[in-house]
């Protein structure tokens, strides 16, 4: 059997909770299979905990706590995981959102990444970082691009995405890169596996005006969210209770948004009426 591989403790607190996982489980002598089998779980998503890749379920950590002797220091650390400063929380969404079978998006600003075009993603870019240089806006925005991948796949996720109204009228690089950007929205809409609708100012308030939010569901692990109100407030929440409260969230706004069709027809005009003021 080959050598279980090396993590540095210090690189991130998830491989700090991987390390420690590992440790207290060989000091209790078990193997992995046999700790899996008594939290319920395979033993490759013991694997992928005590390789940093993946986060247990809250109550699964307590488990683990408990059976290991751990005294609390294991769920303490679990805790700490949950707030993970902003620039880790996307890391780790990346890393999920790869994963994901289902992604479902409140977006207040500006359109999600998935559904980005590069002059669009470019000029969202320069104005989010205005201290990076030309060569790491560039690095940035390829990244974004390649993200895209993920709705090429054979076995892409459902993406069901509810644009504020905001995110259509927002001039973001200017007319023509708006009706690019209309445009490529309304291309992807009528993709498999693609929904896109938009939530009308008439709507009013609403459940989720504290700012964007996503839900995302896996095949063979819980739903989580990942928040955005600014760079302050961006938190991924793992916490089944408030992950039910935050889906609960995006279900009551998605309940007020127009159907596909009409949302389509709202960003065909967007775009129209781009492309008339481009032309002026």
């Amino acid at each position: 059997m080959p050598a279980p591989k090396e993590l540095d403790p210090s690189s991130s607190l998830p491989a700090l909770y991987g390390t420690k996982l590992r440790k207290l489980r060989e000091r209790a002598g078990w193997t992995q299979k046999e700790l899996a089998e008594k939290v319920f779980l395979s033993h490759s998503r013991i694997a992928q905990f005590e390789l940093g890749k993946e986060t247990p379920a809250e109550e699964v950590s307590a488990m683990l706590d408990a059976l290991l002797g751990a005294d609390g220091d294991l769920h303490d650390l679990w805790a700490h995981l949950q707030r993970l400063p902003p620039s880790d929380a996307f890391r780790k969404y990346k890393e999920y959102e790869a994963k994901a079978t289902a992604i479902h998006q409140y977006q207040a600003h500006c359109v999600p990444g998935l559904l980005q075009t590069e002059a669009y993603a470019r000029e969202v870019m320069i104005h989010a970082l205005p201290w990076a240089s030309a060569e790491e806006i560039d690095k940035w925005v390829a990244a974004r691009m390649a993200r895209s991948g993920v709705l090429r796949k054979e076995d892409s996720p459902l993406l069901w995405v509810v644009l504020d109204e905001a995110v259509i009228r927002r001039l973001v690089g200017g007319p023509s890169v708006m009706h690019a950007q209309m445009a490529h929205l309304l291309k992807m809409s009528r993709k498999p596996r693609i929904e896109i609708q938009v939530l009308p100012y008439a709507a009013g308030s609403h459940a989720a005006l504290g700012g964007s939010l996503t839900v995302l569901s896996f095949a063979n692990a819980p739903d989580l969210v990942y928040l955005e109100g600014g760079t302050a407030l961006t938190d991924m929440v793992r916490d089944r209770k408030a992950v039910a409260r935050h889906s609960y969230r995006y279900d009551l706004v998605h309940a007020l948004a127009l159907p596909p069709a009409e949302s389509r027809r709202w960003i065909e005009k967007a775009m129209e009426e781009f492309g008339t003021w481009d032309s002026n």
